[in-house]
This record gives structure tokens, sequence and C-alpha cells, in this order.
């Protein structure tokens, strides 16, 4: 006898399917079609898209630039990424199954950054910091709003606005809101994130300033996975949120938009400041453009900088109802059967730095090809259950960079090296060498970069409220890391696709090798990985793929799916001249591998070999559409749940049922 759940998803899949197709045949048919320019489709590393089309007037100049990059980049107005230019998250990405909590990318990407590290980074791909700050320059005020809504009560909210204020001074304010129940039981994430950003030039362009705020709230909802996977198949759990979980007890929780109470979670809160001052000597002429107006341009020669940030992150593990079992089955913590304890943990850290450099400007009118050298000191300051931690460091850092005027050569190479404090050692080298050949044959780049560490300090100690000895978990006996990477790079707008490919050495490599236990291992082991994106047009449809291998060569204890593959296939139109219409299928898939449990207490992902996954793959119908400086994304996800069993994220942690999601964002020019 057919099961009746199967049978009503299967009815839901076929309406759903069928509704996107029409919806987009029906539109084909009824208006004179012609297909988008680049399709509407494409991966963002190749996309320079601005506010401008060619069917409304140029009534905006906007550019922004990052910290410590020379070069101006303008907005992304396509409408073919959902995942990433909506949400925020790139495809690669695995969550623990709910918008917002615990991600980790399917592609190896190991963090090469010398230094102290807290090493809590199970939820950054939600954070704002200040590498990924943007300093705006626009003739308009520029607003963006955008709100999206989903199944079981999701919502998130992105808002920002940037202006000048005169030709000297520009600042921007961004908020993001993520709200969403879960459609397992204690998932829920409640996340805040908040940035601002401004920067002035004084009249006589010799002295510049940069500051940069944010705060990141995060809330992510732990539950530890459902106790026993067979329910996922049980008619008596008509919802899946029946289905009894490890953590968060069985009382339902409460949640709204603004205030959600989640008694089970790893609550993060990131705050940090920054400023960056800068004082140039150089020379200046007063350019004639007509009988009215001269212009006054200013060619820096060399240049001082100081820089001054303050970063304080409290990382937080709560449960208020801890089930004394499990707790005791996977952390060795003795709590008595019933009782009222709860478990919490808390790692605080301030981390203060001040950093002097000097720079020279070899060639006149171009601030892309400069020399930098400095010097920086940091104080670190902890907070934990039972202990407290101080300590200093000392770093210098040289910089060579030569982006020619023409855009064709970029040179760039950097070092820094930890001199005196607890990561006395640290370094890193890196040289890249980058080369735009032509129109027809694209850009192509080289890279090598070697990064000695120390482990992050999660791996070293981590203290809960416990009594001893479950109370502390300590690890004396690492050393440094080292890791190599070799990268090679093409990018090709003309024939649409982009190839990476990166080999990676590692010596000394760290991991959880279970619940509350770090490792090291002993031996070298190398991986090979190559990303592929190609887009592929046939008449009004667009095929776009993205494709990564991963190989490892020796024992190592990291476990990757040797190969992952994105395809959307989409319809591509624009009908009534202002609606731009990008609608299909998209799909994902990942070869069998045992991937990463997880560890909600310290929140991090945890090696195993034990259970392997071989999951279908993950299928979604979409339509996007933008209308002028509006854009919406409507999409059915998880449609693969209507045919097949549920895929697992990792062990004890299934996917999702089918859900619609639908967002929407508008920008406007005041």
């Amino acid at each position: 006898m057919a099961d009746p759940t199967r049978i009503i998803r299967m009815r839901h899949f076929t309406i759903v399917f069928l509704l996107l197709v029409c919806s987009g045949s029906a539109l084909r048919a009824q208006f004179n079609t012609n297909r988008l320019p680049g399709g509407g489709g494409g991966n963002s590393s190749m996309q320079r898209d601005t506010t401008k089309h060619d069917h409304e007037p140029d009534t905006l100049t906007l550019r922004f630039r990052y910290l410590d990059e020379p070069t101006d980049f303008m907005l992304d107005s396509t409408i073919s990424d959902f995942q990433l230019n909506y949400l925020g998250v790139p495809a690669s990405y695995m969550t623990l199954g709910n918008n917002g909590n615990a991600a980790r990318n399917l592609l190896l990407s190991p963090r090469m950054i010398p230094g102290f590290d807290p090493g809590f980074h199970a939820f950054d791909i939600y954070s704002y910091n200040h590498t990924n700050a943007r300093f705006y320059n626009t003739n308009r005020p520029y607003s963006e709003l955008g709100y999206l809504i989903g199944a079981k009560q999701e919502q998130m909210i992105n808002l920002m606005h940037t202006q000048n204020r005169g030709e000297k001074f520009n600042f921007s304010f961004a908020y993001r809101k993520i709200n969403s129940p879960g459609f397992y039981r204690n998932q829920s994430t409640n996340h805040d994130n908040y940035r601002v950003t401004a920067n002035y030039n004084s009249q006589n362009k010799r002295y510049h300033l940069f500051a940069s705020y944010y705060l990141n709230k995060l809330n992510g909802g732990e539950n530890g996975g459902v106790q026993n996977p067979a329910d996922l198949e049980n008619p008596e759990f008509t919802q899946l949120r029946l289905i009894p979980t490890n953590l968060g007890g069985a009382s339902a929780q409460s949640s709204s938009f603004f205030n959600t109470s989640i008694a089970t979670k790893n609550a993060y809160q990131e705050a940090g400041i920054l400023l960056r001052q800068q004082y140039d000597w150089g020379k200046g002429d007063s350019i004639h453009i007509n009988d009215t107006t001269d212009i006054y341009k200013f060619d820096p020669l060399f240049r001082v900088e100081h820089t001054f940030s303050y970063t304080e992150n409290t990382y937080r593990y709560i449960d208020e109802s801890p089930d004394s079992l499990w707790y005791a089955q996977k952390y060795g913590f003795s709590i008595p059967r019933g009782g009222n304890d709860s478990i919490y943990t808390r790692h605080r850290w301030r981390i203060m730095s001040n950093d002097l450099s000097v720079m020279q400007f070899p060639v006149r009118g171009n601030t892309a090809h400069f020399i930098k050298l400095g010097g920086t000191l940091e104080t670190i300051a902890g907070q934990f259950q039972a202990m407290n931690e101080s300590f200093m460091n000392f770093r210098v850092h040289g910089e060579y960079r030569n982006k020619t005027r023409n855009q064709r050569w970029d040179l760039q190479a950097k070092g820094e090296f930890y001199l005196l404090g607890e990561n006395a050692g640290d370094y890193m080298v890196m040289g890249r060498l980058s080369r735009f050949l032509n129109e027809t044959l694209g850009n192509v780049s080289l890279m090598a970069m070697n990064v000695n560490k120390e482990p992050s300090y999660v791996y070293r100690y981590f203290g809960t409220n416990q009594p001893p000895p479950s109370a502390v978990w300590l690890n004396n006996n690492l050393d440094k890391e080292n890791v190599t990477q070799i990268q090679f790079r093409a990018d090709n707008k003309q024939l649409k696709y982009n190839v990476t490919a990166n080999y990676y050495l590692f010596n000394k490599y760290t991991y959880f090798k279970s619940y509350k236990e770090s490792d090291q291992f002993a031996g070298l082991f190398n991986l090979l990985q190559l990303v592929v994106y190609k887009r592929i047009d046939v008449r009004s449809f667009t095929f776009d793929a993205d494709a990564a291998f991963q190989q490892i060569a020796g024992d190592a204890p990291v476990q990757l799916p040797a190969f992952w593959a994105r395809l959307r296939m989409a319809y591509t139109a624009r009908l009534f001249k202002n609606l731009n219409l990008y609608t299909g299928l998209e799909g994902k898939y990942n070869t069998p591998y045992y991937a990463d449990d997880y560890s909600p207490v310290i929140g991090q992902f945890v090696y195993q070999n034990i259970q392997q996954f071989s999951n279908m793959p993950d299928v979604a119908a979409f339509m996007n559409f933008r209308i002028k400086s509006f854009t919406a994304y409507v999409r059915g996800e998880n449609l693969n749940s209507f045919v097949w069993n549920y895929n697992f994220n990792a062990p004890l942690y299934p996917s999702n049922d089918f859900a619609v999601r639908v967002g929407i964002r508008w920008w406007f020019v005041n």
C-alpha cells in the first residue's frame, strides 16, 4: 500500500512545478521577448554589473572600496544567484538545516591568517566585519530594502543606506535581521547585524579618515539532532517539529519576529570599531575645466597611516533544561537526573590594536602602485568561567603592490611576521601575479602563500560551569600549524567561464576528534582542488554550472566530498522592456562522504569516519524577475523530498521538507 504522506508530497510537487513552469511559459507566449544580454545568469565573481541598464537613464554613480584594496567596485544588480546575492551564503555552504544555523563550506577553505584567533567560526557566514565593510562614494543618496518570508514563519530583513554630505564625506548604514523557527524542534535562529561606515577627505585631499563599526548578535538554537532518524518516515509524526530531538526539551518555544526565546542556543555577540587616519605629502594641481569650473587634483607621493581597532567578542552556550544522559555520553557532565542546573559557557575576548605604517607611491597618479611598511601592537584579554587570560603581540608587515594604470598587470607581494608575544613565530608570506591578456583570453593569475600560525585558542582551552573534572578541557601539546597554498585562476567574461585550481599542503593540521577533544595530525598531507564555473546560452535558455573536484593525498583527518556541483537551467527574457525574467530549476549534488559531526557546546564541527551519507540531489524551482529597481525571488525548495528520503547535512541533522520562499529587493535613488 502506498505511503499516504508520499502521495500528498507528490501532489504538492506537481502543483508547484506546473505553476512555476506555466508562469514562465505564459509570459513568454503573451509578450514579444528578447533574451537578456548575458542571459541574466552568471557567477558573481565574474559580474561587475551596476544599476545602469540600457532601458533606463544612468542617474546614479556609486562606487565602493574595501580596506587595503586600492581599486573601486560597483554594485551587482544581477538576479541569477539567490543564495549569494540575496542570502549572502555561497551555494557550497551546508547549514545544519535552518537559515542562520551553524554552517560550513563543503569546499575546503582553511583560515590562512596568522596571529591570535578565538576559534569560533561556525556562524561567520552571517556576520559583518571590517574586512567586508564597504566605503562608498555616491553622487546621490542610495537606499536598499530587502524582505524575505518563508515556511515556518521564516523572515529576513535587509536595509542599507548611503549618501555623500558634500564632496568630502560619505556615510553608510546597514542592518540585517534573520529570524527563523525552522522545521525541527529547538532549531530557531534570531540574528541581528548592524554596520556603520564613513569616509572623509579634506579639502586639500591630504587627510583621509575611514571609520567602520559593526555589531553582530547571533542566536542559533541547538537541538543536537533528531533522536531517531527512523522517525522521519514514521506516519505518526505528521510534522517534522513533532520528532524528538536530543536538546531543548519537548516544550514549545516562544517565537516572534523581534522577540524569540531560545532555551538551548549558542549566543554570540561580536562588536568592533576601526579608525584609520592617513596624511599625504605630494603634488597638487588645479585643472581648468571651463570658465567657471576648476578641479583640484592631488597626487600623493608619501603617506603616514595610523589604524586603531578595538574588538569585543563574547561566545556563550546556554542550556536551561539539560538532558543529563545526553551530556554525560557526549561530554562527561555529571548532572543529576531531573535536576534544574543549567549548562553554560562563556569565552569573552577584548582585542585592542594600534598600527603605524608608511607608504610610498613611486609613480605619480597611480595609488595602486605603492610600497608599505608598518608595525602593529596588540593587547588581548580573555575572560572565562574559571580563569582570566591576558597577553600581547607585536608584528611587522610589508607590502608591494603594482596595479598598472592600463589595468593589465597586477603584482602583489605581502608578508607579516610576529616578533614578540603570545603568537611569536607566526608569519604569512604571499605573492600574486595577475595579467589581463585580452577580451578573448580574459584574465589569468598565479598566487602562492605560506602561513605558519598558532592553532585557534578553542583547540587549547575550553571552560564550562560544570564541576571538575568536566569543567575545563585543556590541550597543551599543540604545535604551530603550517599551510601552503598555490593557486591558478582564469576568468573569461566573453567565453563565460572561470577556473580556479588550488593545491594545499598541510603540516600539523589541528581538528576536533570528539565533541570536546582536539588533536593534531602529525604528518603531512596535501589537497588538490579544482573549481569551475561555466555558462552556456542557447537562444532564450541559460545553463549555469558550478562544479568542484577535491582529492586528498595522505591519511588525513579531513572528510570532503570528492565532487560537488550545482546546475541551474533557466529561461531568460526581457518582457515589456522593463521586466527581466530568470526562471527554471536548480539542482545541487555531492558524492557520498563522511560528513562532519557537530558539537553544540563548543560550536565546532567534529571529524567522524563512522557514518557515510549518500545524499540525493537537492532540487529547487525558481522564478526571479526585476522591474527597474524592484527585484523579486520566488522559490520552491527541497522538491526532492517529494520523491526521495530526506538528505542529511550532518549525523542526526536531516534536511528540511518542501518550502516556498518569497524575497524582494527594492533600491531607491533620492
